[in-house]
């Protein structure tokens, strides 16, 4: 059985595929042909670009914006009250290309600049620069997109 809760006003764009026990509120946009794995919650006013992958058991606070062609890894938490509680909000803005590793945290107010790469169990509470590589606690430059992906080729071919 699959049990889903979709809020009011959700626009699902074609070929959204919304896997097992997933949360999305009131207001929330979901672009063409992206995957939502299971046990995610997606708040209220959200939204997600087309062809994203969002893997399991990941948070999407309000007020969240990701772009298009985002890769979000299994248990990654947004948040959007930097100095919590509070009553003032703020998102955090993903821009397009953007790959981030499971189990990471990103602070509310930050932006992940276009074709950057957050790594693995990262705290990220400040912007992170385009096409760059960040990782650690908290979060720290690290190398170029380009290392990274001459790195995950070497991975993929097994060299």
């Amino acid at each position: 059985m699959v049990v889903n809760f979709i809020g009011s006003n959700v626009r699902l764009g074609r070929n959204v595929r919304i896997w097992h026990f997933t949360y999305i509120g009131d207001d929330v946009v979901i672009g063409d042909n992206t995957v939502i794995g299971s046990l995610c919650h997606i708040d209220r006013k959200v939204k997600i670009g087309r062809n994203c992958r969002i893997q399991g058991l990941v948070y999407i606070p309000p007020l969240t914006v990701i772009g298009d062609n985002v890769f979000i890894g299994p248990n990654v938490v947004f948040l959007n009250d930097p100095y919590p509680p509070s009553d003032r909000l703020v998102g955090v803005v993903v821009e397009d290309d953007v790959i981030i590793g499971g189990g990471s945290v990103i602070k509310g107010g930050v932006k992940l600049g276009r074709g950057c790469v957050v790594g693995m169990g990262s705290v990220v509470t400040k912007d992170v620069p385009p096409n760059t590589v960040v990782f650690g606690v908290p979060a720290r430059v690290r190398y170029s997109r380009e290392e990274y992906e001459v790195k995950r080729m070497r991975w993929v071919k097994g060299v």
